[in-house]
C-alpha cells in the first residue's frame, strides 16, 4: 500500500555509498542508488526536482559541516542522510563524537523537510566486517533511537543475506555493484510506503566454487589496487574525496536519462 506518492524534491547527503560508487556509466560516472530512486520518483512527479550532495570520503563531521546545511536550506520534500561508517572504518575513533555528530544532522534535517530517511548500511561478509561489526552496530543504534526520537524512517539493510554476498560488491569489496544499488533503491523505495517492484532481499543462487588459485589471485589484485592504496590514505590522513565536487550540488529538475550501466558480467 502505498502512503505517500507526493514526493516533489530529492536532497541525499553521504559519502561514496550514496555518490554510487561502483555503479559505473558508460559515461564514467556513477549512478548509484540515490540517482535510481531519483529517477523512480521523477518518472511519477512532474517538475521533480533532485540534489546529491554526496562525496566519496568523507567522514561524518565534513557531511555535518558541508552538506547539512545547505540540504536543509533547500528545504526539500524528502532527505537522505547516511553517514558516520567511514568514521567506524579508521585505526581509531570517537563514537562518542560520532554520535554527537549524527544527532546535530539530524536535528537541523528533520524541521527543515517533509520526511527524513535514514539507514542501517549493509557490510559485505568477511574477516573486514567482523572486525568493524561492534562499531557498526553502535553507530546502527544511535541511527535508531534518532529517527525513534525525530520521526525519520529507517531503511534497514545490516544484516540481509543477499546484500553481504560477496557477489553484490565490487572488487574493491568497499562499493556495491549495480545489482546491490538496485536493490537499495528498491529498499528506500518500500520504506517510504510505495508500491514494491520487487522482493529487494531475494538471495542469490549458490555461488560456483572458486578455484583456489582464482582466489589468491583476486586476493593478490585486491591488496594491490585497493587495500595498499586505502591504507596509504588512512596513514597520511587523506581522503579519496579532497577536492572533489559533489556531482548534483543545486536542486534542480531532474532530466530523466540514461541510467543503465554496462554489462560487467564475469
Amino acid at each position: 500500500m502505498e502512503t505517500n506518492a507526493n514526493y516533489t524534491s530529492f536532497v541525499a547527503l553521504g559519502d561514496s555509498f550514496t555518490e554510487g560508487m561502483s555503479d559505473l556509466l558508460p559515461d564514467g560516472s556513477y549512478r548509484g542508488w540515490a540517482d535510481l530512486l531519483a529517477a523512480r520518483l521523477a518518472a511519477r512527479t512532474p517538475d521533480f526536482r533532485y540534489a546529491n550532495l554526496a562525496v566519496r570520503g568523507k567522514l561524518i563531521g565534513q557531511i555535518v559541516e558541508e552538506q547539512v546545511g545547505l540540504a536543509a536550506a533547500m528545504k526539500p520534500d524528502l532527505v537522505t542522510l547516511v553517514g558516520g561508517l567511514n568514521d567506524t572504518l579508521r585505526p581509531k575513533v570517537d563514537m562518542g563524537r560520532v554520535r554527537g555528530l549524527l544527532t546535530e544532522a539530524v536535528e537541523r534535517l528533520a524541521p527543515a523537510c517533509g520526511q527524513l530517511v535514514l539507514m542501517r548500511s549493509p557490510g559485505r561478509n568477511g574477516p573486514v566486517m567482523e572486525r568493524f561489526r561492534p562499531r557498526m552496530e553502535e553507530l546502527f543504534t544511535v541511527v535508531d533511537e534518532l529517527a525513534a526520537a525525530h520521526g525519520a524512517l529507517v531503511v534497514d539493510l545490516y544484516g540481509v543475506p543477499a546484500l553481504g554476498d560477496q557477489r553484490m560488491w565490487d572488487v574493491d569489496r568497499l562499493h556495491l555493484t549495480a545489482e546491490g544499488h538496485r536493490r537499495v533503491t528498491e529498499a528506500v523505495w518500500q520504506t517510504l510506503g510505495l508500491a514494491a517492484d520487487d522482493d529487494w532481499r531475494a538471495e542469490l543462487p549458490p555461488a560456483r566454487p572458486e578455484p583456489w588459485l582464482a582466489r589468491r589471485t583476486n586476493d593478490a589484485r585486491f591488496a594491490r589496487q585497493y587495500l595498499g592504496p586505502w591504507v596509504m590514505r588512512r596513514v597520511t590522513g587523506r581522503s579519496s574525496g579532497d577536492g572533489r565536487a559533489a556531482k548534483r550540488p543545486e536542486l534542480l529538475p531532474y532530466e530523466v536519462r540514461d541510467l543503465t550501466p554496462p554489462d560487467r558480467t564475469p
